[in-house]
């Protein structure tokens, strides 16, 4: 033990000396057996106290880690199931207006259609009165239109008989008696105005305004409804 002086003024020197150190007593009876066990148990006491702050500690982190990813995973489910409910909501709001397009959609179809078949009959109303003007002004049109046929017909064109309206043969004989004479005219009343029949003893050619109208109105009405 180191030994400090201390002086004092007009006194004389002394000795001083610090106190012992306090150590720990060591086992009354000696025993090394007893000394191991109490190391052993201060070790133990020691691993068990670490290791329970060690798992306070982890606990309280995984806490709050768990935490963290539970709100972030919180919000992510939750703005799913928000944009699920949206979609869900514009759905079911938009089902009127869906029903609305479509019910316009048919009615927009339907009354295209109804258009195209009234400009289908305007077309062919006014197309019979223009035949029917021009064959009361020039039923001759309709040997012109024999004649035509006859170049088309097969086999000879011996016995040729033109069959038309009652109407339409008298004012023919009437208007062009020199072209009448060159046929064969049969007056036939179950011809409308406008029809003809040219007939041969090998064939027999409808040439009417009728069924040649019937053929032009066909092919407009396919057009029409193609571009539709």
């Amino acid at each position: 033990m180191t030994v400090k002086v201390i002086r004092g003024e007009g006194q004389g020197w002394r000795p001083f000396r610090f106190p012992p150190r306090l150590r720990q007593a060591a086992p009354a009876d000696g025993d090394p057996a007893t000394l191991q066990r109490a190391v052993a148990d201060g070790f133990q006491e020691g691993l068990d106290k670490g290791y329970g702050e060690g798992l306070e500690q982890g606990r309280e982190a995984g806490h709050r880690e768990g935490f963290a990813r539970g709100v972030e995973d919180g919000r992510a489910l939750g703005r799913e199931e928000g944009r699920l409910q949206g979609r869900q909501a514009f759905d079911t709001a938009g089902q009127p207006l869906e029903r609305m397009i479509e019910e316009f959609a048919a009615f927009r179809l339907a009354f295209d259609q109804a258009r195209r078949e009234e400009l289908l009959a305007l077309v062919q109303k006014v197309a019979r009165q223009v035949i029917r003007c021009e064959l009361t002004l020039h039923p001759t049109q309709l040997l012109t239109l024999a004649e035509e046929a006859l170049t088309a017909m097969p086999g000879d064109q011996e016995d040729v008989r033109i069959h038309l309206n009652p109407e339409e043969c008298a004012r023919i004989r009437e208007l062009a008696p020199e072209r009448a004479a060159a046929w064969r005219l049969v007056p036939d009343e179950k011809l409308a105005l406008g029809e003809c029949r040219v007939l041969t003893a090998q064939a027999e050619a409808d040439i009417g305004c009728q069924q040649r109208l019937d053929s032009c109105m066909d092919t407009l009405a396919e057009h029409i409804r193609a571009e539709g």
